[in-house]
């Protein structure tokens, strides 16, 4: 492997307009790679810690000029002329440099951006696409079917409905180019239904999701399926419905606040499973409070379709396996910034895998218009990807990139 000759670093902004970290990776040799890294909104609490500033008269604390100053400091020191035997040494060597639980010393945000740009730098040394280094030795044989925003409540679109999204899924296209072209008309007969019923022009979430005053979490599902029927489509057949309940954000000392009831563990199970029976739903994330694993193993015995671990699971190794060990889900949300190193966030994946979860890969809410996770999600052959809606550059900067990726490979999407 070359030489590291420098790593930099800048805060950039994401698309909630929100402090970021970019690193760029320069090898002796000139070869180089440069990554910008997400942040979330909706957390769960088992998350690698992002590194922010704290200065209220700077970007109300959310500045990442600590995290900046780690990865041009003390990380560019300690890799400075050094080579690694691949991605897992270096991600190694950074977690060790860190020495924390929780990669709060050094801050997920510059470790991450580290262990991408590396990558990137590496793809371009081989002279290769990023999504061949992300396989390695693995055979590339589909493309992720994404899962697209449609409709946004909760923490991305300022709790104006408790849960947080309802995504459209097409269910029988083989192409990206035909998804994207079917979800494109779907939402636009979503914004025009939302305009005449609510008077809401085409105004969006943090991820391009169209949020007007729904009465309550099941008006906003029922809008998703009239917007598929009157597009011309099958609910259930030509397009399914993902949901992302995102339960921890409204569960308080064992009770969840959905809307006006407030509802036990239990009974917010069976709401769930009756959500499953009335509407064309094949996945729920995060239905259940993260700490809640009881009742996200009876919900997930009773469950038709995916039973999608965000909070809960945190791409963390440790969790996953005991979600496992309880059969408390059957899915994985893949984010990477959740566990702060590309090996830590492999391991989770194929971990899943080997359990015979399926597993999908999902952006931020505060994105940018890099497009890594696009190479991500195909170079590691998962189910699905989770980026957003069909609007908003950081969100069509992954999407494009899978058009771009399908075009050079011929690819098809994954069958569902």
């Amino acid at each position: 492997m070359p030489i590291i000759e420098r790593l930099d670093a800048l805060e950039i902004l994401d698309s909630r307009g929100r402090p970021t970290v970019q690193a760029t990776c320069t090898f002796a040799n000139g070869a180089s790679g440069t990554v910008s890294v997400p942040s979330g909104a909706s957390t769960g609490t088992a998350e690698a810690h992002e590194l922010r500033d704290g200065d209220p008269k700077r970007y109300r604390g959310l500045g990442c000029r600590k995290a900046v100053d780690n990865i041009r400091g003390e990380i560019n020191q300690a890799f400075h002329g050094r080579t690694f035997a691949d991605q897992a040494e270096l991600d190694h060597v950074l977690i060790e440099l860190d020495d924390t639980a929780n990669k709060s010393r050094l801050g997920a945000n510059a470790i991450l951006a580290v262990s991408l740009a590396f990558a990137q730098a590496c793809a371009a040394n081989q002279a290769v696409p990023l999504y061949k280094y992300f396989a390695g030795n693995q055979k590339l044989t589909t493309l992720p079917r994404p899962m697209i925003n449609l409709f946004s409540g909760g923490k991305h679109a300022g709790g104006q409905i408790a849960i947080q999204d309802v995504q459209i899924m097409p269910l029988r296209t083989r192409t990206m180019d035909d998804t994207l072209a079917m979800t494109v008309e779907v939402f636009q007969t979503a914004a025009e239904l939302v305009y005449k019923k609510y008077g809401m022009r085409l105004l969006t979430a943090d991820e391009g999701g169209l949020a007007p005053a729904f009465a309550d979490s099941e008006s906003m599902i029922e809008a998703a399926v009239e917007a598929i029927e009157a597009a011309g489509l099958k609910p259930g057949v030509d397009v399914a419905l993902t949901v992302d309940v995102a339960a921890s954000h409204f569960y308080d000392a064992g009770f969840y606040q959905l809307g006006n009831e407030r509802l036990d563990g239990s009974a917010m199970a069976e709401k769930l499973l009756s959500w499953l029976e009335q509407y064309p739903i094949t996945s729920i994330e995060d239905g259940l409070a993260e700490d809640d694993w009881d009742h996200w193993a009876a919900f997930r015995r009773s469950a038709k379709g995916l039973v999608l671990g965000d909070d809960l699971l945190c791409t963390n190794p440790t969790r996953i396996q005991k979600a496992i060990n309880q059969s408390a889900a059957n899915a994985l949300l893949l984010k990477v910034n959740q566990i702060g190193t590309l090996t830590e966030a492999r391991e989770a994946c194929d971990l899943a895998k080997a359990a015979g979860w399926r597993v999908v890969v999902s952006a931020r809410s505060g994105e940018t218009e890099d497009n890594w996770l696009a190479d991500l999600a195909t170079g590691w052959v998962v189910d699905h990807i989770k980026v957003g809606s069909i609007t908003q550059s950081e969100r069509l900067a992954k999407y494009n990139r899978l058009l771009a990726i399908e075009a050079e490979t011929g690819l098809p999407v994954i069958e569902y």
